[in-house]
Order: C-alpha cells, then sequence, then structure tokens
C-alpha cells in the first residue's frame, strides 16, 4: 500500500465546499473583475460568471429541473456550459455532460437510461448539438447572456434524492462504456470533484495569474475536475475552447497569453508534426506548465515536446471512476521518466494480485484505489458497481501497474481491451454492436493497433455470404451511429472469424495480426 506526500488531506476535505459552483461565489466576491472564463466570443469576469450562473439557474428551473433530476448537457466546450454546469449544482441537479459528437443514437441511449429531466443544447459552438436539439424538437433561444442555447421538452421522471453532504450528492454524471458495450453512468460527487481541483491544481501550481487553455472536453473527468474546474479553485481564467486545432493552439501560445496547457499525446504529436514543417514559428513565451494524460506518453516524444517548449512535460494517470486523477508528476520535481507520478495526497493505492491479495513494490498486479476521488458508483446499475467497488471503498481499476522504488507510480498495461484513440476511451464491445447490427455482417470483432503516439480501431468483419458487403457503404453507415474517434480506421474482411471449440472469437490473434501489419507499415 502506498500514499502521496504527506500533507493535511482531512483538513482539505474539511474545507472544501459542499457545491461545486461555490468558488464562483468566493471569487465573484474576493476578485470580482477578474477574468473567468473565455471562448465564443465572451470573456468573463468572475462578477460575469456569478451572474451568468443564477441566469442560466433560472432558466432551468422555468425548464422545470428540481433538484435530483439529471439535465443532459449536449454541448462543445464553451463558456456557456461552464455557466450551465455550475447552474446544475446551484439547483442540486445532475449535470449529464455529453460531447454534441456523439451520434444520435448514443445521444438517445444515453437520455433514456439516465432518466433526463431535460436537455440543454449549447448551439452556438457546436452545429452538433444544433442537429441533436432539432432530433428532440427542442425550443430554440437567444439568451442574453447565455447566447444561442435549446431547451429540450421537459419529461415526467423521479427526481433522486437530494443529498445534504456534497461527499454524497452527485454534482455530474460522466457516461463511459463498460465491457458489455452498454453505456455505465459514473456518478461523480462534489466532494469527489472538488478533492480532485484542489489536489492536482495543487500538484500544477494553478493560481490566479494562470490563463489555462481548456480543449479537453468538459464531458470527460479530466476536462471537467482537472481543467475546468482546478482553474476556478484557483481563481484562474480557462479559455474554453470547442475542437482541438493546431492553428489556434499555436496562436494562443504564442500570442494569448497561455500559461498552462493540459492534452494528450496525439495533440502534442500535432505540434510536433507542425514544427518539423515549420521551423521556428512555435513560440510560447508564457507557457509555465504543461502536460499530457488519458494515454500512454512515450519517452520520445516527451524529450522533443521538452525541448521544444522549453519547460518540463509531467504525466499523470487516472480513470472516469476517480475523478479522475489517481497519480500527477509534481512540478517542484520534474519528471525524468515516463511513469505517472505520485498518488495524490489522501488517496491510497494499493497493487495486488488476481486474488486481491497485495504484492511488495516493484511487482506488477491490479491497481486498486481508495480516497476522495473515487466514485460514488454507476448509475441504476449495482452490479456492475459491486463488480468494481468494495464495501470499505477500494475501487479495482482493473489496470496493471507497479510501484518504483523512488515511489512513483508506473501504469505497465491495461488488463482489459480498452483501446484509447487520442485521448477518448474506445470500447471494443460498443463498436462491435454497431457492426453486428448491420444486415451484412455475420459477427465483428474491434482490436486496437499502435498509430505512432496514438491507436487506432480496427475492425475484423465475417460478411453474410448470402450478400455483398459494399466497404464505402458500411462506412458511411457507420458515421451515422458512432463518434468520430470510434471509427475503425481500418475494416478487414475475413470469410471465417479464428475461433475456440466453443465459437469464442480468438481475439489476442486479431490483435497479434493487427499489431503486426502496423509494425510492418512501420
Amino acid at each position: 500500500m502506498a500514499g502521496g506526500p504527506a500533507l493535511d488531506p482531512d483538513g482539505l476535505l474539511r474545507r472544501l465546499p459542499q457545491r461545486i459552483s461555490e468558488p464562483v461565489h468566493r471569487w465573484a466576491c474576493e476578485a470580482p473583475g477578474h477574468l473567468a472564463l473565455m471562448g465564443d466570443g465572451c470573456s468573463w469576469t468572475y462578477a460575469d460568471f456569478e451572474r451568468v450562473v443564477a441566469d442560466a439557474a433560472a432558466l432551468l428551473r422555468d425548464a422545470g429541473v428540481r433538484g435530483g433530476d439529471r439535465v443532459l448537457l449536449v454541448s462543445e466546450n464553451c463558456p456557456g456550459l461552464g455557466a450551465l454546469i455550475m447552474a446544475c449544482s446551484e439547483l442540486d441537479a445532475w449535470a449529464v455532460i455529453l460531447n454534441a459528437r456523439l451520434s444520435p443514437r448514443e445521444v438517445d441511449a444515453i437520455r433514456e437510461h439516465c432518466g433526463a429531466r431535460s436537455s440543454v443544447y449549447t448551439v452556438s459552438v457546436s452545429p452538433d448539438a444544433a442537429r441533436h436539439a432539432r432530433d428532440e424538437n427542442a425550443r430554440f433561444l437567444e439568451h442574453e447572456r447565455l447566447g444561442p442555447v435549446a431547451v429540450g421538452p421537459v419529461r415526467e421522471v423521479r427526481p433522486e434524492p437530494v443529498e445534504a453532504s456534497g461527499a454524497k450528492q452527485v454534482a455530474a454524471m460522466i457516461y463511459t462504456s463498460g465491457t458489455t458495450g452498454e453505456p455505465k453512468g459514473v456518478m461523480l460527487s462534489h466532494r469527489n470533484l472538488l478533492f480532485v481541483a484542489a489536489v492536482s491544481g495543487a500538484r500544477r501550481g494553478l493560481d490566479a495569474d494562470d490563463l489555462v487553455y481548456a480543449v479537453l472536453p468538459l464531458s470527460h473527468s479530466f476536462g471537467l475536475a482537472a481543467t475546468f474546474l482546478g482553474t476556478v479553485w484557483a481563481g484562474g481564467c480557462a479559455e474554453l475552447v470547442p475542437r482541438f486545432g493546431i492553428r489556434h493552439l499555436l496562436r494562443a501560445l504564442s500570442e494569448g497569453g497561455v500559461t498552462v496547457f493540459q492534452g494528450v499525446p496525439a495533440m502534442y504529436a500535432r505540434i510536433l508534426e507542425y514544427a518539423r514543417h515549420h521551423p521556428g514559428e512555435v513560440r510560447a513565451p508564457s507557457l509555465r506548465y504543461i502536460s499530457s494524460g488519458g494515454a500512454p506518453l512515450g519517452a520520445g516524444m516527451k524529450s522533443e515536446v521538452e525541448s521544444l517548449l522549453g519547460v518540463p512535460l509531467h504525466n499523470g494517470y487516472g480513470l472516469t471512476e476517480t475523478s479522475p486523477t489517481v497519480s500527477q508528476t509534481d512540478i517542484d520535481d520534474p519528471p525524468r521518466e515516463t511513469h505517472v507520478g505520485r498518488v495524490l495526497d489522501g488517496v491510497e493505492i494499493r497493487i495486488a494480485d488476481p486474488r486481491g491479495r497485495p504484492l511488495p513494490d516493484g511487482e506488477v498486479g491490479e491497481l486498486w484505489i481508495r480516497g476522495p476521488n473515487v466514485m460514488k458508483g454507476y448509475y441504476r446499475a449495482p452490479e456492475a458497481t459491486a463488480a468494481v467497488l468494495t464495501d470499505d471503498g477500494w475501487f479495482n481499476s482493473q489496470d496493471l501497474a507497479r510501484i518504483e522504488p523512488g515511489g512513483e507510480l508506473s501504469i505497465v498495461g491495461r488488463s482489459k481491451e480498452l483501446i484509447i484513440r487520442s485521448g477518448f476511451n474506445v470500447y471494443p464491445p460498443e463498436v462491435e454492436a454497431v457492426l453486428n447490427s448491420h444486415p451484412g455482417i455475420t459477427q465483428s470483432a474491434v482490436v486496437g493497433r499502435p498509430a505512432g503516439d496514438n491507436e487506432e480501431v480496427v475492425a475484423y468483419v465475417q460478411p453474410d455470404p448470402r450478400s455483398k458487403l459494399d466497404l464505402e457503404a458500411l462506412r458511411a453507415w457507420l458515421r451515422e451511429r458512432l463518434s468520430p474517434y470510434k471509427l475503425p480506421a481500418e475494416i478487414i474482411v475475413l470469410q471465417e472469424m479464428p475461433a475456440a471449440a466453443t465459437g469464442k472469437i480468438l481475439k489476442h490473434r486479431l490483435k497479434q495480426q493487427a499489431q503486426s501489419e502496423a509494425g510492418g507499415r512501420g
């Protein structure tokens, strides 16, 4: 068992507010004229932010939202989304935050699963959000401070009980698909999110002077807790960016005064690619902190990025179920290797064998986590919750890890089949379920394949012998049903899948084949 450096996590927990929106009020009182949020043509001070949160809360209240209701927020990063998240907090409602780039099928499935009271779409920054709003026959509004939004119809649903404690009251629900391919709603409490915002922000040295380039989606826990809420907790300013674009980022770094950038390896790969073709054009005079997360960080990329940008590239590890941060490297001790740093103060971990017995430091085993960052559970899924969360609060990450001699954590591999594509989680069963619903496919298998510093999705399909499978038509069909990052980079047709005597597809053979082909191309 191991923990982070000794501080006073109990004291921090006693000081944490009961709602994620309370830091907005604090800074509106202490520094009302300080910039809080930028983006979508807006620049809000903390006083502005507080006023817009109040307006957004009134909008939700008028839409029939009550404490304990689930509210679907379909959006891409923008100040309006930040205000709506805080407005849900003010009403004790649950913010169910969805990236507007999800397919209509995915949005509908989550709406039904969570029992959303209503939906709000921030249409000014996202044509996809506008499309979803039209699909639901939402009412389009030109809100004075929020800007153009659309509000879906009110549905008759039962609210969840409102808890008096921020440790129990759910602030946000982030959906992640499990091994069955069905969506699972990860219930994150106010304390979960504020704990990570405070502790991980302290590890980064965040303060009111920081301007944070926030392109990581707020629909994922990394963007929500570590980037957005971490900045607000510290009283800094977040520039909320809906989609990653290399020229926009480089302009913000060179001219916009950005001091902090958190990304995924694929984003850093784009920066390096641009720098190779445009020598001398990448400048970041105000940048003091960068970090990578969401996918393994290669040593070669780390070295190149540090040489280009002139600051250490920090690393970390987390999961949606842990809000998300478990460990990260220290700003006062720049990492030399690609380990994921020390465990956050107040968080415990243990490395265990398959039977759950603790292993000594240096040995590889399953990583278990306990602390204020661990989720409340999966919504309406008690069996799935019990499979990973013990009664005494230990969460099984199902990742393989070891503790290094210096106390840092290293992630060795993933015990499941998760594919990480540009920082987004892709679960093969979910893609397979869509493939298998196509009339021209008998069965399918989806595996991950290395693609430089990223991973890509490879689909093996066995066609129905009674029909002729048109791959271009299949790709078009998939684009209507899957998010872009879940789409297969390659579809390989096999007349017969490798299978065991039981009929189970031998996916390890297909994965070896995909990786071998990737190696051959390299």
